[in-house]
């Protein structure tokens, strides 16, 4: 059976390594025992040893000891660090992009000057800046704080601020800009726009793409998108892989920028296969671009495989061939639907005290749900406990009627999941700002 190497640890690792493990035999390198993970290598007749998967020496002796073929990375400071270029240094098959490759990811102004050369009418007006005296003048464009703060670099979903939302005033605005500035060299001042923001995830093999179902995220810590933003609080899909703020137009324009990004991206060397995921608002002036990942999304990549008919291998198997097509990639028709629960302090509080929790899991998985665990290692029994000051785990299933799994979700997870923990009640709401 193939060997297939897995590196990474949260909910995302979690879910691919589930449908790894159903056609291939599963090898990792864990940080920690994430017990979904572990399951799925047990299932495989694989095998994981506890270690770093930064360490690049320890890896590198991982793969040559157990003659393992193919790679997949999917996280993205793993892949900013080169371990795609070290699987393909020792001749393995990958599903990733090089470090060169995920450029588009861990560099905003990097992505931004691509869009501008592909598709201009898609870019909303920023500023690059790269000294305080250029910061000042781009925020004194504004009248007040209608302007976002971009990081240059990989921040897991968390360093983008809104104006009005995550600061308050110019000079709130201007101070956290130039501690970005002071960071990394760089940042990104952008216009605030209205719209209804999406995302379009599509899978590669370097030059073919195939789009997944669209899914809406939650990226802000409360209700009624309120609170800081996080990695993300759930996620969910429509059985017509649309939104009902979208048509295929939309989505098609999306897809064409992707592609080209891919071309462009590869144009000298493959760099880059896998998953490119897409950031975008739809506008009353039209599709404007946000920004692009390199992987799949958290938890996106939850409500995408578990919506994918054709065996998640298979796929595989297509994109190291470089044969990938919509006729070997297919998805189901079926809604899917993923809540993530998380310490109460999460995303709000400086804390690093771990967190140790109660979690009837064979109760939920009883009902026909999943669970995933991202940030959170098994004690005993019924115990477990955070690693991280991240999400700990994740519930999602799929059916025909979006309201109908909902509550199936909701209603296992209440008097199951410790109520010292918590989760957005509001997952299934369409929220525009």
């Amino acid at each position: 059976m193939t060997k297939c190497l897995l590196l990474g640890n949260g909910g995302r690792e979690a879910v691919l390594a589930e449908y790894i493990s159903q056609g291939f035999s599963l090898y990792s390198v864990l940080p920690y025992e994430n017990p979904s993970i572990i399951d799925a290598i047990k299932a495989s007749n694989g095998k994981y040893i506890i270690g770093s998967p930064f360490n690049k020496e320890l890896v590198s002796n991982f793969i040559k000891q157990e003659n393992i073929e193919i790679c997949v990375v999917s996280s993205d400071n793993l892949l900013q660090d080169g371990l795609i270029d070290l699987a393909k240094s020792l001749g393995l098959k990958v599903f990733g992009p090089t470090s060169l490759g995920a450029k588009i990811e861990w560099s905003k102004t990097y992505a931004l000057d691509i869009v501008n050369k592909l598709a201009p009418d898609m870019i909303i007006k920023n500023f690059h800046i790269t000294n305080e005296a250029d910061l000042r003048q781009a925020v004194d464009n504004y009248v007040d704080d209608s302007f976002v703060v971009k990081p240059e670099g990989l921040t897991g979903g968390k360093g983008v601020k809104v104006g009005g939302i995550h600061f308050k005033g110019k000079e709130e605005g201007f101070e956290y800009a130039k501690s970005c500035l002071q960071d990394s060299g760089k940042v990104i001042i952008q216009d605030k726009v209205e719209g209804s923001e999406f995302t379009v995830m599509a899978l590669t093999d370097g030059e073919n793409i195939v789009v997944t179902p669209i899914t809406f995220d939650y990226p802000y810590r409360y209700e009624n998108d309120k609170g800081p933003g996080t990695g993300g609080m759930g996620c969910m899909s429509f059985n017509n892989g649309l939104l009902p703020f979208l048509n295929q137009e939309d989505v098609d324009k999306c897809a064409d920028l992707i592609k080209k990004t891919i071309q462009y991206v590869n144009k000298d060397s493959l760099e880059f296969t896998g998953v490119i995921y897409g950031g975008f608002f739809k506008c009353k002036d039209g599709i404007k671009f946000i920004e692009f990942n390199a992987r799949f999304g958290d938890p996106e990549a939850i409500n995408v495989l578990n919506a994918l008919e054709t065996p998640f291998t298979d796929v595989l198997n297509h994109i190291v061939n470089k044969t990938l097509s919509k006729d070997n990639c297919k998805f189901s028709n079926n809604c899917t639907f993923t809540v993530y629960v998380v310490s109460k302090e999460y995303a709000v509080s400086s804390s690093k005290e771990p967190c140790v929790f109660t979690l009837n899991r064979k109760a939920i998985t009883d009902k026909g749900l999943k669970v995933y665990f991202a940030n959170a290692k098994h004690i005993e029994g019924n115990t477990y406990t955070s690693v991280s000051t991240s999400r700990l785990f994740a519930v999602s299933t799929s059916g025909k009627d979006l309201d109908e799994i909902k509550k199936k979700v909701y209603d296992a997870m209440d008097g199951n999941v410790d109520t010292k923990l918590d989760y957005r009640k509001d997952i299934g709401c369409i929220y525009v700002h």
